[in-house]
């Protein structure tokens, strides 16, 4: 079987050298020697200002939401996964979809401005699969309507612009280490800011709002991580060149092999690089996705309608709302198989079977 995504794992040798330490030291958790030590390698290795190393993607998202003190509405993209809209609700703030653009499959931001209203507290964008978005425009919006902006980043590990990490933009932005990421610490997540005084918040909302031995600062919620998680953050982080170079080799073969697809592959922020993190294809027709994603199965080969249903029309909390671009490309997406121990022989057969469908 070759299923749709697969965790990249170091050497377990490395990995026990490092739990060993963690049964010596006896601290298993509350920010100890590891968790610390990962975000010290995680911030050089990403070259942003401030990071911190939290719970999961989710986690980030909530903490970012809350510490910026957003209230009323939040103007956000309908395709991306969940947990972007329903951190928004969770929050106690309301979620404003505006479409997406055809091409980079991003938010479009030529029509955030129209979605703007008095009671607009800020933007949430998604870079999808990893892609960049309109992230000049958006900050040149943000600043004439006094906005905040949180970036979604759960897939955009190691992605600059112009050799700027992508953390770097907005007021907040967030990145997940869920197993299924590019780079993972089996749970984890990460949240960068430019601003110390945010940065100081954040991390007193990680730990409770407690900010001394019997004093609290802020409202806050248990948004640490485990030693055990940084451990291997830390075993992965060794890997994670080879990993980048190995899946952006996969996606230059994919792109190879299906160049007469009937299908387009999402147009890339042009001063930035593919970082490999998914593969994901829009098909010419939804019939002829649905063909292939059953042929594919039908060989034991997983793929993901990935992102699909549109957020717009899905969530059982939310009135649904037409957003025509994003419940078109929603129908006719799929994500292929991608991960670092994927061969270029199951990428050819995947292919194979893709266009063995198109042809008949």
């Amino acid at each position: 079987m070759i299923p749709v995504t697969k965790p990249f794992l170091p050497p377990i040798q490395e990995y026990n050298h490092l739990l060993e330490g963690i049964w010596q030291r006896e601290w298993l958790t509350n920010m100890g020697p590891l968790a610390s030590q990962l975000e010290m390698e995680l911030k050089s290795y990403l070259k942003v200002k401030h990071l911190l190393y939290v719970t999961n993607g989710t986690v980030a998202l909530q903490m970012a939401i809350k510490a910026l003190d957003l209230k009323g509405e939040i103007i956000t993209t309908p395709f991306s996964f969940v947990a972007t809209t329903s951190s928004i609700v969770w929050e106690g703030c309301t979620p404003v979809f505006v479409d997406i653009d055809k091409d980079s499959l991003n938010i479009d931001s030529a029509k955030i401005e129209a979605a703007i209203t008095p009671n607009t507290s800020a933007i949430l964008a998604t870079h999808v699969y990893g892609n960049p978005c309109d992230v000049e425009k958006i900050d040149k919006i943000a600043k004439k309507h006094n906005l905040k902006v949180i970036y979604d980043a759960a897939h955009a590990f190691g992605v600059e612009i112009n050799g700027k990490s992508i953390f770097e933009y907005g007021d907040i932005s967030t990145c997940s280490l869920h197993a299924t990421k590019l780079y993972h610490s089996v749970e984890g997540g990460l949240v960068m800011t430019k601003n110390p005084d945010v940065l100081k918040k954040l991390a007193s909302i990680r730990n409770f709002g407690i900010s001394g031995h019997d004093s609290f600062s802020t409202l806050g919620i248990n948004g640490k991580n485990s030693e055990y998680h940084a451990a291997m953050g830390i075993a992965n982080l060794k890997y994670i060149d080879e990993i980048k170079a190995k899946r952006i080799a996969l996606t230059q073969h994919y792109e190879e092999k299906l160049k007469n697809l009937k299908a387009i592959r999402p147009l890339w922020h042009q001063e930035s690089e593919n970082n490999g993190a998914y593969f994901p294809i829009v098909f010419e027709s939804e019939e002829l996705m649905l063909k292939c994603k059953e042929k594919l199965q039908l060989a034991e080969i997983g793929t993901r309608r990935y992102f699909y249903p549109s957020l717009a029309t899905a969530l059982p909390y939310l009135d649904p709302v037409a957003m025509p671009i994003t419940d078109d490309i929603s129908k006719r997406v799929l994500c292929l198989p991608m991960y670092y121990s994927l061969s270029f022989e199951e990428v050819n057969l995947i292919c194979r079977l893709i266009l063995r469908v198109q042809n008949n």
